[in-house]
C-alpha cells in the first residue's frame, strides 16, 4: 500500500513539473517586438542564443529559457501552417478556375457534338434522297440541291470600307471580335484536342488544332498568376515570344469611343528553313473589354474582301493572312488570369514545293510554334515574377530569356538571308547544294555598342547554309545525338577559327576535314523553361594541340548553347541545336554569331510514296511528286517519318581572305552534311527501318587485325567459333564479323579507368545507337543496368582467370537513352598475337528493344 501512495505521489509531481513548464504565459507587445527580431534573423535559435536574448533584453528577464524555446516552437509551427494554408488556398484557387474552364470546355464540346448530330442527320437524309431518285439526271439534281442551299446561305459579301473612316475600321474590329469570340469559346471551328495535353493546375492548359476547316488554326486555355493587364502587355510583344517572327510595326493607332483602341500592324515573319520565301502580315489589331470586365486581344487580315487600307509591299515576303485570332484574358477570383487563345492563319501554303507543304498545312506545327509558346511565356514570366525560379551564376532570368532569343534571332537571320539586313549572294562553285551569302555591315555581328578600333580587319559575316530532307529519323533523336556527340560531325580547327573571331587577331583560315580532330566537351547547364522544352547551356570545348604551331592554340573553347525540341512525346514540335562562340567573360553584350541545326517534322501524308534514304532535299525537288516507289518497294508496316533538316553555318572574315573562308564554309557544311546523313542512318530505329541499308564496313587494317584477334580469342577461350557454319579467313572475317546479327563490342580494360568503347559492329552499333566514332564517348558502366554491373563485378575475376564467362538475360541502355533487352552474353579476352590482353569483348545475343 505504501508503495502504491509512493508511485502516485511521484506522478503528482511530475505532472506539476510539466504544468510549471508548460504554463500559459502573456506576452507584452514589447516582449513579442523583440522576439519577433530575432525570428526573422534565426527561427531556431540555440540554447546559447537564448540566453543572450534574455541577457540583451531587459524586457525579457522576467520569462524562463524554456519559455522563450516553446515561443520559438510556436512561432515556427504558426508559419508552417500559414504558409501551408497560403498553399492550399493557391491550389484551390487553381483548381476552382480550372473546374470552371473544364465546365466550360464541356458545354461548348457538347454544343459541337449537337451540331454534329444535326449535320449526320441531314447529310443521311440527302443520301437517302439521292438514293431514291431514278431519273438520269439524279447527279445534277443533287447538284443543283447543293446550289439552291448555297443560294439560301450566301457567303456575306463585306463592303468597302473608307480606309480614313474610323467607323469603317470599327465595323471591321466589331465583326473580328464576334468571330474570335465564337472560335475561342464557341463552335466556329471543329476543334480536337492534342494528345498530351492534359487539363490540371499544373498543367500547361487545355490545347486543340483545328480539322477541315480553311488554313490552319489552334487553340489553348489555361491559367497564369498575373493580372490580366500585364498578360495583355506581354501577349502584344510578339517579338518577345514567337521566335519566327521577324519585327511587328505599328503604323497606326485609332482610340474607339468604347476605351478600346484599333491598331494597324505590319508584321514580318521567318521562314523556317532555306527553300521557302518567308511570309509577312498586313492586320488590323483590336483591343477592348467586354462587360464581365475581360480584355480581348483580336487581330484580323485586311484584304480586299474585309476592306480597310492597303498594307505595305515587300519583295521578299509572301503575304500570308491571318484569320480572325486572338487572346482573351479574364481575371480569376483571388488573382491571375484565365487565357484563351486563337490562332488562325492561311499561310499559301501552295506558294511553297510540293514536299515542303506540310510545314505550312500542319495546325499541330502552328500549335507548338505560336499558340503553346505564347502560353509558356506567360507562365515562363510568371513563375519568374513569383520566385519560383531560381537561376545561378548571378544572371536575372530576362537576362537569360534574351541571349535565347538573341541566338534564335541570329540563327533566324543567317537561314533567311534578307537583303535589307545587308545579305548577298556569292557565287556557286558548280554545285547548288551550298548556298553562300555575306553580308559587310558592321552591325551585324558587332553591333553598334562596339568600336571598329576593337576589330580593324573586320572584313564581315559569311553564312554557309544547305536544306535536306530526313527519313526515319524522330528530330528529338537526331538532334539529343548531335548536341551529346559534337566530336561525330564538328571540326576542331574550324572551332577554334570560330573562336578566334572574338579576338583582334584571327586564327589562320584551317583546312576542313572530315570529321576533325576530335574535342572533349563538358556542357554546363544555365537555365531551362518551366517544362524544360527549351535549355540555355555553356559547351566547353577541351583544346588540344597536334603540331608544335598549335600549342598556342590549345586553349578551352566555350560556345553558348540553345537546345528546344528534345522531348520525343512533344507532337508536332520542331528540334533545334543553335550555338556561338563566347569568350571567358561571357558579357551581357558579348556579340554572338549563332550557327547550327533545325529539324521539322513533316506531317506524313498516305496518298504520298514513302522514300528509303536520306536525301539532299534539291534533287527531291527536281524529281517532283511524280515519282513513285515500285510496288515491290511498298510497305504499309514500315516507319516513315519525314523531316527537313536546315543547317547554317557562320564565320567572319577579313577582306581580303572572303573567297578563302567561302571555299572553307563551303567544304565545311558538305563534310557536316555527310556527318548528319550517316548519323541519321546509324540512329534510325533498326528494328523499323532495316531497308536504309548497312552501315559501312571500315576498312583499315587495324579493324581487319581486331576482327581476327576477337574470333581467335573466343575459339581459344570457349571452345567454339562465333560463326556457324565455317570459319572465315582474310577480309571475309571482318566483313562476316560486321554483320554479325547479334551485338558484338569490345572495350578497353584499363586500370582505375572506366571501361570505354573502341569498336563495335552493325548490330552493336545499332543496339548502341550510336556510330563508330561516338563509340569511343560511351563507357560500358553507362549502357548496363545495375543488375548487369553486378553481375559483371561477381564474374569479372572468373573473365581474367578463365578467359571468358557467360552472363544471364538483361537489359542495357543505348547512348539514346532506349532499354535493349537481350536473351545471353558472352564476355571474353581478346588477346593479341603475343598472346597479351588486349581489351575485353561482348557479344549480346538476341538483343531487342523494349
Amino acid at each position: 500500500m505504501a508503495l502504491v501512495m509512493h508511485k502516485d505521489s511521484s506522478a503528482n509531481s511530475i505532472n506539476n513539473k510539466q504544468m510549471d513548464t508548460s504554463k500559459y504565459v502573456r506576452y507584452t507587445p514589447e516582449q513579442v517586438e523583440a522576439l519577433e527580431r530575432v525570428y526573422s534573423e534565426c527561427p531556431k535559435p540555440s540554447s546559447l542564443r537564448r540566453q543572450q536574448l534574455i541577457r540583451e533584453c531587459p524586457i525579457l528577464s522576467n520569462i524562463e529559457p524554456k519559455q522563450i524555446k516553446v515561443w520559438f516552437q510556436n512561432r515556427r509551427c504558426r508559419e508552417k501552417q500559414r504558409k501551408e494554408a497560403s498553399r492550399l488556398q493557391t491550389v484551390n484557387r487553381k483548381l476552382t478556375a480550372m473546374n470552371k474552364l473544364l465546365m466550360e470546355e464541356n458545354d461548348r464540346l457538347q454544343k459541337q457534338v449537337s451540331h454534329l448530330v444535326y449535320e449526320n442527320g441531314y447529310m443521311r437524309n440527302q443520301l437517302q434522297t439521292a438514293s431514291g431518285t431514278t431519273t438520269d439526271n439524279s447527279c445534277e439534281s443533287v447538284v443543283m440541291s447543293g446550289q439552291n442551299q448555297q443560294q439560301q446561305n450566301p457567303t456575306p459579301q463585306q463592303p468597302q470600307r473608307d480606309a480614313n473612316n474610323p467607323a469603317g475600321l470599327l465595323a471591321i474590329a466589331e465583326e473580328t471580335l464576334a468571330e474570335f469570340l465564337s472560335k475561342a469559346t464557341g463552335t466556329a471551328v471543329d476543334w480536337v484536342q492534342m494528345i498530351g495535353m492534359k487539363p490540371g493546375p499544373d498543367s500547361i492548359g487545355i490545347v486543340a488544332v483545328s480539322r477541315n476547316c480553311s488554313g490552319v488554326a489552334a487553340r489553348a486555355c489555361g491559367l497564369v498568376s498575373l493580372e490580366p493587364t500585364k498578360v495583355a502587355e506581354i501577349l502584344k510583344d510578339r517579338t518577345s515570344w514567337f521566335r519566327d517572327c521577324r519585327c511587328v510595326d505599328v503604323l497606326s493607332v485609332i482610340p474607339t469611343g468604347n476605351g478600346g483602341t484599333i491598331e494597324l500592324v505590319y508584321m514580318q515573319t521567318y521562314a523556317p528553313t532555306t527553300l521557302a520565301a518567308a511570309r509577312d502580315f498586313w492586320t488590323l489589331r483590336y483591343t477592348t473589354s467586354l462587360e464581365d470586365n475581360s480584355l480581348v486581344i483580336c487581330e484580323r487580315s485586311l484584304t480586299s474582301t474585309t476592306g480597310g487600307p492597303a498594307g505595305p509591299a515587300s519583295s521578299c515576303f509572301v503575304r500570308a493572312e491571318m484569320l480572325p485570332s486572338g487572346f482573351l484574358i479574364r481575371p480569376c477570383e483571388g488573382g491571375g488570369s484565365i487565357i484563351h487563345i486563337v490562332d488562325h492563319v492561311d499561310l499559301d501554303a501552295w506558294s511553297v514545293p510540293e514536299v515542303l507543304r506540310p510545314l505550312y498545312e500542319s495546325s499541330k506545327i502552328l500549335a507548338q510554334k505560336m499558340t503553346v509558346a505564347a502560353l509558356r511565356h506567360i507562365r515562363q514570366i510568371a513563375q519568374e515574377s513569383s520566385g519560383e525560379i531560381q537561376y545561378g551564376g548571378g544572371r536575372q532570368p530576362a537576362v537569360l530569356r534574351t541571349f535565347s532569343q538573341r541566338l534564335c534571332r541570329g540563327f533566324n537571320d543567317a537561314v533567311n538571308g534578307f537583303s535589307d539586313d545587308g545579305w548577298s549572294l556569292l557565287g556557286s562553285d558548280g554545285v547548288e547544294d551550298v548556298t553562300i551569302v555575306v553580308n559587310s555591315s558592321s552591325n551585324k555581328f558587332l553591333g553598334s555598342q562596339y568600336s571598329a578600333s576593337i576589330f580593324p580587319t573586320f572584313g564581315g559575316v559569311l553564312c554557309a547554309k544547305a536544306s535536306m530532307l530526313l527519313q526515319n529519323v524522330p528530330p528529338a533523336l537526331l538532334v539529343r545525338f548531335l548536341r551529346e556527340h559534337r566530336s561525330e560531325w564538328a571540326d576542331y580547327g574550324v572551332d577554334a577559327y570560330s573562336a578566334s573571331c572574338l579576338k583582334a587577331s584571327p586564327y589562320a583560315i584551317p583546312c576542313a576535314r572530315p570529321g576533325g580532330f576530335p574535342s572533349s566537351q563538358v556542357i554546363l547547364p544555365l537555365a531551362h523553361t518551366v517544362e524544360h522544352e527549351e535549355f540555355l547551356e555553356v559547351v566547353r570545348l577541351e583544346g588540344h594541340a597536334f603540331s608544335p604551331e598549335e600549342v598556342a592554340l590549345a586553349r578551352d573553347m566555350y560556345l553558348l548553347q540553345l537546345c528546344s525540341g528534345v522531348d520525343e512525346n512533344a507532337v508536332g514540335s520542331c528540334a533545334q541545336l543553335v550555338f556561338a562562340p563566347i569568350d571567358e567573360s561571357f558579357a551581357d553584350e558579348a556579340p554572338l554569331l549563332p550557327s547550327g541545326f533545325r529539324v521539322i517534322p513533316l506531317d506524313p501524308k498516305a496518298d504520298m510514296p514513302g522514300a528509303t534514304r536520306t536525301l539532299d532535299l534539291a534533287s527531291t525537288l527536281e524529281v517532283g511528286s511524280g515519282s513513285a516507289r515500285p510496288a515491290s518497294e511498298a510497305d504499309p508496316n514500315s516507319y516513315n517519318l519525314r523531316s527537313v533538316l536546315t543547317i547554317a553555318f557562320q564565320f567572319t572574315f577579313e577582306n581580303h581572305t572572303r573567297d578563302n573562308v567561302a571555299a572553307m564554309a563551303r567544304q565545311y557544311v558538305r563534310s557536316v552534311v555527310g556527318s548528319v546523313q550517316r548519323v541519321a542512318m546509324a540512329i534510325a530505329p533498326s528494328r523499323l527501318s532495316s531497308h536504309l541499308g548497312p552501315k559501312p564496313l571500315p576498312q583499315s587494317p587495324e579493324a581487319l587485325t581486331l576482327a581476327q584477334w576477337i574470333c581467335r580469342s573466343y575459339r581459344i577461350h570457349t571452345g567454339g567459333d562465333i560463326f556457324q557454319v565455317d570459319s572465315p579467313s582474310g577480309d571475309a572475317v571482318l566483313k562476316r564479323l560486321w554483320h554479325h546479327s547479334d551485338a558484338i563490342m569490345c572495350c578497353s580494360v584499363k586500370t582505375n579507368a572506366s571501361p570505354v568503347f573502341t569498336f563495335a559492329n552493325q548490330a552493336g552499333l545499332d543496339m548502341l545507337e550510336t556510330t563508330l566514332v561516338a563509340l569511343q564517348d560511351i563507357m560500358l558502366d553507362k549502357i548496363l543496368d545495375e543488375a548487369g554491373r553486378k553481375i559483371l563485378c561477381s564474374e569479372f575475376s572468373k573473365i581474367m582467370q578463365q578467359g571468358f564467362a557467360y552472363l544471364p538475360a538483361g537489359i542495357c541502355v543505348s547512348s539514346m537513352g532506349r532499354a535493349a533487352s537481350y536473351e545471353q552474353a558472352v564476355a571474353w579476352k581478346v588477346l593479341n598475337d603475343e598472346d597479351s590482353n588486349h581489351c575485353l569483348a561482348f557479344m549480346f545475343m538476341n538483343w531487342s528493344f523494349v
